[in-house]
């Protein structure tokens, strides 16, 4: 294409030159001799400069096109190089990633492994410091080999954690053959030093020896400085009934093979009276509470019988009928005597209306509401107190397991869990005496809240009636008094003047 080109631009000289030698010597001087055939020269070079450059624009086109079109095939492999680039470039990247994150999880595999196997090695410890004297040579190549594996460089991981969990296997055979007694074949010193093969039974705690031959048969107890155990043998009357069990595996039993853990696991259980053992000593404050409470909700309801029996309806209606009369000493003798609330609030409120038959009012419904509501602060302080004394039950179980937790008795991890039963029976027993002492407190309220609104009617209708009489008294004891009354209301204090005499002559 260079070459074309090149061409391209001699063509254009030439034609350049020959288009100015033809203007140049076109016209010619006077004189001169004509110039026809430099002309037609010239013009045949035109011609043929006109044509190479055809031809030469010709190829040009020709070779356009395919370069075109390979420049377009090379951007778009291009494209596609930079694509699969790109994307290597990513695949990359996670690549990385997931190297990293994989090599955290080796990481982290391999701590939780040094984890377990720690754990493992504590366990097979513990569990040898659990077995009987007797048991030792059951499991001593198990736990031997277990201990030993940790050190021992030459095995794999795997084997390693293989002969560890065989430790774990062995403890759980062990439990199952345990569950109702087990025996096994083993030796033991009798009393006179000889060492007699038999067969063991571990019934709980206890271990029973017997031996081929019948005797020695007896207890199997550690001896200090040997790993055989020894035979204490029992009375002669059991001496036979202890054979017979470790033999056959059935038989009565001469002892208690719990200790008595047995009969106190059966009389607590479930007893209220062993859960409050369990308790710890915040329980007899919680015993107190609920003592007093139970006594006040016992006391409320037989007042509330007593006011149930000693309503007296019909009482209640002749005191407001004869203050509706007018006559107010006999409201008070219909109300003499009488035990419902109501009446004696009215009566108390007649007899006393010198003053202020208002404040009358207010106090004998005070005096009848303090009987209403006796006990029933006692009773709310208990229910307030009795979740504080659970939690502080709570607090003091607590910290004695946690103060176990680092001393030298974390060995005895019974008493933990004991000091953690005893703060949450605390609780419970706080929160039971709450719960069941405020129903009685709510149906104390409502039952005083209703003698409160049934005094509180009863006293604004005396009061209403009342008051024309007290008018008509106030006008007696002073003449000057020179109000009027309406005609219904003399009308209804007419049964306070002596017969014979108008109302409205006092008016």
């Amino acid at each position: 294409m260079k070459r074309a080109v090149k061409r391209m631009g001699i063509t254009a000289i030439a034609l350049g030159a020959a288009v100015f030698g033809s203007a140049l010597f076109g016209q010619q001087a006077p004189g001169s001799a004509p110039l026809t055939p430099v002309a037609g020269s010239v013009r045949e070079d035109l011609e043929k400069s006109v044509q190479q450059l055809k031809e030469l624009r010709e190829s040009i086109e020709a070779e356009k096109v395919p370069l075109a079109k390979e420049l377009s095939a090379l951007e778009s492999k291009l494209r596609d190089l930079r694509q699969a680039q790109e994307s290597a470039s990513r695949s990359n990247d996670g690549m990385i990633l997931e190297v990293a994150q994989l090599k955290e999880a080796v990481r982290l595999r391999g701590e939780e492994a040094t984890y377990v196997s720690n754990l493992l090695d504590e366990y097979a410890r513990n569990f040898e410091g659990t077995l009987h004297v007797s048991e030792l040579p059951r499991y001593t190549s198990t736990l031997d080999a277990a201990k030993l594996a940790p050190l021992n460089k030459d095995l794999s991981e795997g084997q390693r954690f293989s002969l560890q969990v065989d430790v774990l296997k062995s403890s759980l055979g062990r439990l199952e053959d345990l569950l109702g007694g087990a025996r096994y074949p083993g030796q033991a010193v009798d009393p006179n030093g000889q060492v007699a093969q038999g067969t063991f039974a571990m019934i709980g705690p206890v271990v029973l020896f017997a031996a081929k031959e019948g005797n020695p048969a007896g207890l199997a107890i550690a001896q200090a400085g040997s790993t055989t155990p020894a035979v204490r043998p029992m009375e002669k009357e059991t001496h036979s009934d202890v054979a017979k069990v470790v033999r056959e595996g059935h038989g009565p039993l001469p002892l208690d093979p719990s200790l008595g853990g047995a009969l106190r696991e059966l009389i607590s259980r479930g007893s209220l009276l062993g859960y409050f053992k369990k308790g710890g000593p915040i329980m007899y404050p919680l015993l107190f509470a609920s003592l007093l409470a139970s006594t006040v909700i016992l006391e409320r309801l037989f007042f509330l019988a007593g006011v149930r029996r000693s309503r007296d309806p019909k009482a209640v209606q002749s005191i407001l009928s004869n203050i509706e009369a007018g006559n107010v000493d006999g409201a008070i003798r219909a109300g003499q005597g009488t035990k419902d609330f109501v009446g004696r609030t009215l009566v108390y409120a007649l007899a006393h209306r010198e003053k202020s038959l208002s404040n009358a009012l207010m106090r004998a419904s005070a005096q009848e509401l303090v009987r209403f509501e006796r006990g029933i602060s006692i009773l709310d302080t208990v229910i307030t107190m009795s979740p504080l004394l659970g939690l502080l039950g709570t607090v003091t179980g607590m910290m004695g397991s946690f103060g176990m937790l680092g001393g030298a008795e974390l060995s005895a991890p019974a008493q933990i869990t004991g000091g953690i039963a005893e703060a949450l029976i605390a609780t419970a027993f706080g929160l039971g005496i709450a719960i069941t002492s405020l129903v009685p407190l709510n149906y104390l309220h409502s039952k005083s809240e209703d003698a409160r609104h049934e005094m509180e009617d009863a006293a604004t209708h005396l009061e209403l009636l009342m008051k024309p009489i007290m008018e008509l008294e106030a006008r007696q004891a002073n003449p000057s008094f020179t109000s009027r009354f309406p005609e219904g209301v003399m009308a209804n204090a007419a049964m306070v003047f002596p017969p014979g005499n108008s109302l409205k002559d006092y008016a």
